[in-house]
């Protein structure tokens, strides 16, 4: 099952890397690498976590680990690194991933070394690698030529206003001790105690963001914090990133094709700021990290949490949209199966969603293998989202995963749903 993993992340970045070499090669924005350092720097990654810290084998390529250590070179600096050029990239991870594939037909699952129980380091490497196949996506979004990226069927959404489902008060566990490729920052599971809350049934909508900005939202400061006005008026900011305006509609460029914004889909390429203000103006809030893992994630009649909100069964095509089956959203009211014990659908998938809360550890956090994982980013700097999104593999995302950047952030597949707290009369 792990080789066959592997095997199939490879031929994802491998996809999204069969271009000519200019286009491998430049970067599309500062914000992000250059496709050629994203397909190396997994090789090397690799090398690190199985071959060398797993199994103990002498470096193949040392002297490359300063050039795709993500720490050294911010991402503006490393075009001008001297990367291996595109074919010799694919060689060197080509050979890595043979080493992988013989270190795992020798290795002892069960053995009591963290790295090595339950395949703890290779479903590491694989997370690792499907995190920046979706990075990889977001760069050709950002490269806007047609035709480098494909496109797929989704099902057909279920029209009428969705509402809100109301989420109960009560004691919940929040992380996972039982999943055991789980990352450091979703563990320990620890007990929280949330007052009751409403949350959106679907993401927020195109159609329904479209009357946010018809109604003036992104020109009245009383909908944004006073950060979010600073990056609002700085930028220029009035419409989500790839949207423009042509002939009384709005359009959106996606991967190199312009089409008219389609109403009943998420939106998408929405910054935290944005997503705040729209809330705002909605009367509302976003969920706080923890209200948005219970509604999705936890069974009160069990009494635990579910690995997905449909229960613990793998993600199938009629649960959410994942693993890149379209490149795109699907319209809300898609995936009834999907739903979580408390009604809340397409919680995974689609679009990543912002919450309110800020990137910290939990009570009990151990930084597990290294610092620079999770650690190092804890604070009031990075926003927490959840839920993954269409272009999220399923192998990397669960219930209890957290994402997390910077408010400002746009290019990356976002969205959002809407909360509140509930009146004691609605309780």
């Amino acid at each position: 099952m792990i080789a066959a993993r592997l095997e199939q992340v490879r031929a994802r970045s491998l996809a999204y890397t069969d271009a000519d070499d200019e286009l491998l090669v430049r970067q599309h924005s500062t914000l992000m690498s250059p496709l050629v350092w994203d397909l190396a720097h997994v090789g090397n990654y690799e090398e690190l976590w199985v071959l060398r810290e797993l199994a103990g084998v002498t470096p193949l390529r040392p002297e490359i680990d300063e050039l795709y250590d993500a720490f050294a070179h911010p991402r503006r600096e490393r075009p001008r690194l001297p990367l291996l050029p595109p074919a010799e990239a694919r060689a060197y991870i080509a050979g890595v991933r043979g080493r992988v594939l013989d270190v795992l037909d020798a290795a002892d699952l069960a053995a009591p070394d963290p790295m090595a129980l339950d395949g703890y380091a290779f479903g590491l490497v694989l997370q690792h690698e499907h995190q920046h196949a979706e990075t990889m996506l977001a760069t050709l979004q950002l490269a806007g030529r047609p035709g480098l990226v494909g496109d797929g069927d989704l099902p057909p959404g279920r029209p009428g206003d969705a509402g809100e489902v109301l989420v109960p008060a009560g004691p919940f566990r929040v992380g996972t001790g039982a999943c055991p490729w789980a990352y450091d920052n979703e563990r320990p599971a620890h007990r929280v105690r949330l007052p009751a809350f409403w949350i959106d049934r679907f993401p927020v909508t195109n159609g329904a963001y479209l009357a946010f900005m018809e109604d003036g939202g992104y020109a009245d400061p009383r909908w944004w914090s006073p950060a979010g006005w600073r990056w609002r008026a700085a930028r220029k900011v009035r419409a989500p990133l790839f949207w423009a305006p042509d002939g009384g509609r709005w359009w959106r460029l996606r991967f190199g094709r312009a089409e008219p914004v389609p109403p009943d889909e998420p939106v998408q390429h929405v910054s935290w700021y944005e997503a705040d203000a729209y809330a705002r103006w909605a009367g509302r809030r976003l969920p706080t990290e923890a209200e948005w893992e219970k509604a999705c994630g936890w069974d009160p009649d069990l009494g635990r949490a579910r690995a997905h909100p449909w229960g613990d069964a793998e993600p199938g095509p009629g649960h959410a949209n994942l693993g890149h089956r379209a490149s795109r959203p699907a319209p809300v009211g898609a995936y009834p199966a999907g739903a979580s014990a408390y009604g809340a659908e397409q919680m995974i998938g689609d679009v990543w969603e912002w919450t309110a809360s800020w990137f910290e550890p939990y009570p009990g956090f151990r930084s597990f293998p290294y610092r620079e994982y999770s650690e190092v980013f804890f604070g009031h700097t990075y926003r927490v989202l959840r839920g993954g999104s269409w272009a999220t593999h399923p192998v990397a995302i669960r219930t209890t995963f957290r994402n997390w950047d910077y408010p400002s952030r746009r290019q990356i597949f976002a969205g959002f749903r809407c909360a509140r707290s509930a009146a004691p009369e609605e309780v």
